[in-house]
């Protein structure tokens, strides 16, 4: 039943993409809660919902992917991949815009997960900053970049990610793992391990 439902969400993303606008608020209606759980567990990352709250995010990036008609969409995991990149430029606008308001003064921090690179807890860092480490990070490697989005700013578990992009949750565990290292490196201009 579950691959009826992905063949459902395949055919109305083709539909939507042919100019059927009905197969996007199909498609929206179909996948809303989906994309609403995984906000949920991204915004925990964030700092106390002070950002954006769940329902505005998963709401801005359907309004942001209501013009994207015109994209090839292949299946219900292409759709997950471009909206999670989707909540990523949410977050990242706001923060940009926050911070310009702010002339700076308080940046938008949000946590990569405990663990990442020691024992404690876990590091706050500016989401402008994230947002520019992870471009550095697409030139060096474009994978570890998608699982960040998938897992960081989708929400997604290790195997749903390793799912849309069809590698094994190993290769996800072990890039998620890379990335958060070179990240955190990055981000604190070197210094960490």
């Amino acid at each position: 039943m579950e691959s009826d439902a992905h063949g459902d969400v395949t055919a109305l993303l083709r539909a939507w993409h042919a100019g059927d606008e009905d197969a996007y608020r199909q498609v929206s209606s179909m996948l809303y809660g989906e994309l609403r759980r995984h906000a949920t567990q991204a915004m925990r990352r964030t700092r106390g919902g002070e950002v954006l709250q769940t329902t505005a995010l998963v709401h801005e990036a359907f309004m942001r992917l209501a013009s994207a008609y015109n994209v090839d969409w292949q299946d219900r995991h292409h759709f997950l991949a471009v909206a999670a990149r989707t909540m990523r430029r949410v977050l990242v606008d706001l923060a940009r815009a926050q911070q310009a308001t702010k002339r700076g003064a308080r940046a938008v921090h949000v946590e990569l997960e405990s663990g990442m690179a020691t024992a404690e807890a876990p590091m706050p860092l500016d989401l402008v900053a994230l947002d520019r480490a992870l471009d550095g990070l697409a030139k060096v490697d474009p994978r570890k970049v998608q699982v960040i989005e998938l897992r960081f700013f989708g929400g997604l578990t290790v195997e749903e990610t390793a799912d849309i992009l069809q590698v094994s949750p190993d290769t996800v565990a072990r890039d998620w793992r890379a990335a958060r290292v070179w990240l955190l490196r990055e981000l604190s201009g070197g210094s960490a391990v």
